[in-house]
């Protein structure tokens, strides 16, 4: 049951049964609620620090200065908690980093056109359409993450790893 849980079943990132699964694990028991609080604290965090940056930078500086600001620490803090609390996950740190920043670009990408879409093309209310659009962008984000910022080959119950050669 808990390579179900975490994943490891299918040769990505994740705690397998014999590993600590982590404190947060251990509270919601499923990666994808693992991956919403993190996401969800982690708004919040780029909301609190884009206000912070706005008033400490003063009335007179851009405020998309604020806004990149907060999104270069949040990006840095997404990636340590998602890295060590969701997918749990060790090595290839500066792989796993860019990788993380290409995920999250293309859900930003994916964001901007299927809103696009959605109120442009579609002509579905604005506003209900942002909400569902991140909705499914997050989903997605979780998939990205999983199985490219910090995918793991399978590892066979002898420790060793498959001969992707072979088969």
């Amino acid at each position: 049951m808990s390579g179900e849980i975490f994943g490891e079943s299918a040769g990505h990132a994740g705690a397998t049964g014999a590993e600590d699964p982590g404190p947060l694990l251990r509270l919601v028991r499923r990666q994808e609620l693992a991956f919403a609080v993190v996401g969800g604290a982690n708004t919040l965090l780029g909301m609190g620090l884009t206000v912070l940056w706005l008033t400490i930078l003063g009335p007179d500086t851009r405020p998309m200065v604020a806004v990149v600001l907060a999104y270069a620490i949040g990006i840095a803090v997404a990636f340590v908690l998602h890295r060590t609390l969701v997918f749990r996950v060790r090595g290839h740190v500066l792989r796993d980093f860019l990788r993380f920043c290409v995920v999250n670009s293309g859900g930003l990408l994916l964001n901007v056109l299927l809103l696009e879409l959605a109120v442009t093309v579609l002509h579905f209310p604005d506003r209900p359409a942002a909400i569902v659009v991140m909705g499914l962008v997050a989903v997605a984000s979780f998939f990205g993450h999983r199985y490219i910022s910090f995918h793991r080959p399978a590892v066979a119950a002898d420790g060793s790893r498959p001969d992707p050669s072979a088969g």
